[in-house]
């Protein structure tokens, strides 16, 4: 994990070398872009373990390069928002972001969330001794290679959009609680006024319903949690 890449998109010059020499400092190789045409153009081009991209930045803001990336890559991506945020935190996750991070913000709790969104996106991507493939009628996942066709469409999911949905239809017409899915899929603790896993569920209804599903096939038990049947 230590020699992940990791690319930085933050025009605070300040903060973005804090972060930078912090996760140097942990071993990781770092790249950094200070403008929004610039980081979306390095995350193109170049191969990244994770993404850190602020919302606010010039000439393109963080939620457009994330629209952007989503179109060809599934890069691990960690928003970096301002404090209350909520409105721009669910539209990150709307457009496949994995997670996100408040300003201002402890260190310490960043490289937390760094390791653990990487070795989330470690383990989807190479799962030992476990099914490669599930087919639930026209829905077909692969687990190795992260692609997912519904009745021949195929279906684009972030990493921890794709395990989510691998979770549910490993336990079809089972009603899986938030608390679950919090630690299983997000490896977090369920908190009430965390939105994030109805962001993901959310998306992931929406794109197999573009694909043609049903969109009672994935619903929601108000109280309970989520089913897929």
């Amino acid at each position: 994990m230590s020699a992940a890449r990791i690319l930085i998109i933050e025009d605070d010059i300040t903060l973005s070398d804090q972060v930078a020499r912090l996760l140097k400092e942990k071993g990781f190789t770092t790249t950094q872009c200070l403008d929004g045409q610039k980081g979306l153009l390095a995350a193109l081009q170049e191969s990244f373990d994770l993404i850190l991209l602020d919302i606010l930045l010039p000439s393109l803001n963080g939620l457009a390069v994330l629209n952007q990336i989503r179109k060809v890559k599934h890069t691990p991506v960690m928003m970096i928002t301002a404090s209350g945020a909520e409105q721009e935190r669910i539209e990150g996750y709307r457009k496949g972001a994995d997670d996100y991070l408040p300003k201002p913000f402890n260190f310490t709790e960043m490289m937390l969330r760094i390791e653990a969104l990487l070795r989330r996106s470690q383990r989807d991507a190479i799962p030992p001794k476990q099914a490669s493939q599930l087919i639930i009628d026209e829905l077909q996942l692969n687990r190795i290679k992260q692609d997912v066709r519904f009745s021949g469409h195929d279906v684009e999911l972030t990493p921890i959009q794709f395990k989510l949905l691998w979770v549910l239809l490993e336990n079809h017409h089972e009603v899986m609680t938030k608390a679950f899915l919090y630690q299983s899929v997000l490896n977090r603790p369920f908190s009430r006024y965390d939105r994030s896993l109805d962001m993901h569920i959310s998306r992931v209804r929406k794109k197999l319903v573009e694909a043609g599903m049903p969109p009672e096939r994935l619903s929601t038990l108000h109280g309970k949690g989520y089913r897929f049947s």
